[in-house]
């Protein structure tokens, strides 16, 4: 199988330390993060994506489906396009292993790609964990890789 992934939440996943919007949401988010740790690829989709999938079920007006947050998408995809050197856009495959995961960290930690988190409600939180060199993020491919 494939995760499903929308563009920003590339970014997302670099600082999840296990805190979402409500419990099956974080449940849902800790076994996503199991299955790329596994080995398992990603492929970019537009819009609501294996994420956000709990907070549709919850609530048929969730803020994945808003405006803004396709915007976040864009500049996402466009700054990581240009850090990464490669294409990041709706149907790009990804395989997040060890090496792919520190140059995003990277990136993300000296700002190279935050823009597209203006106006997340995680900012601060996401800003804390980088600052922390994401000390107790979850995402964690396998070290042999």
């Amino acid at each position: 199988m494939t995760v499903r992934l929308r563009a920003h939440h590339l970014l997302c996943m670099l600082t999840y330390v296990g805190r979402g919007y409500s419990p099956a949401f974080t449940a849902n988010y800790d076994e996503i993060v199991l299955r790329l740790n596994a080995g398992e690829d990603a492929v970019l989709v537009e819009g609501p994506d294996d994420i956000c999938r709990p907070l549709l079920g919850e609530n048929p007006h969730a803020h994945c489906l808003n405006a803004r947050v396709g915007q976040r998408d864009t500049r996402a995809a466009s700054a990581l396009s240009y850090w990464l050197g490669q294409a990041i856009d709706t149907g790009h495959a990804l395989h997040l292993d060890k090496r792919l995961i520190e140059r995003m960290r990277s990136a993300f930690a000296e700002g190279k790609t935050r823009k597209a988190c203006l106006g997340c409600e995680w900012l601060a939180l996401c800003t804390t964990v980088a600052r922390k060199e994401f000390e107790g993020a979850l995402l964690a491919p396998d070290l042999r890789e």
